[in-house]
């Protein structure tokens, strides 16, 4: 069975390349806009989550960092491992700070985050 990787990126072309690299690879992938997604965790039950850290103000009313800071917080969804991506240059710090496993760089290369979903899905 293929491991599933929700994706939450408010940017279209950068979501669908995400989506078509990760199922290439052989995973099943969710994705979303918007955080509002994560009403159906429970359903959708992720190996992992890929989140953008700036999702834009009206589709979400909370940013990577703090999403993620809830994710890791709450026991039923702390195993999971979050990947913040962001093109900011502070990414390290903010994703120390959401308690993320990990971030992706922005721009970055379908080798990066083939390695980076491969390194938490071991």
């Amino acid at each position: 069975m293929a491991k599933k990787i929700l994706v939450i990126e408010d940017d279209k072309d950068i979501r669908d390349t995400i989506v078509y690299v990760l199922e290439e690879e052989g995973y099943e992938v969710v994705s979303s806009e918007d955080s509002k997604i994560l009403k159906s965790l429970d359903h959708i039950a992720p190996h992992m989550i890929l989140l953008d850290n700036w999702l834009t103000e009206w589709k979400s009313d909370a940013n990577g960092e703090q999403i993620s800071r809830e994710l890791k917080s709450n026991p039923a969804t702390s195993h999971i491992p979050v990947i913040i991506v962001s093109a900011v240059s502070n990414i390290k710090e903010i994703a120390a700070s959401g308690l993320a496993d990990g971030y992706l760089r922005k721009p970055f290369n379908l080798a990066e985050l083939i390695a980076i979903v491969k390194k938490h899905l071991k």
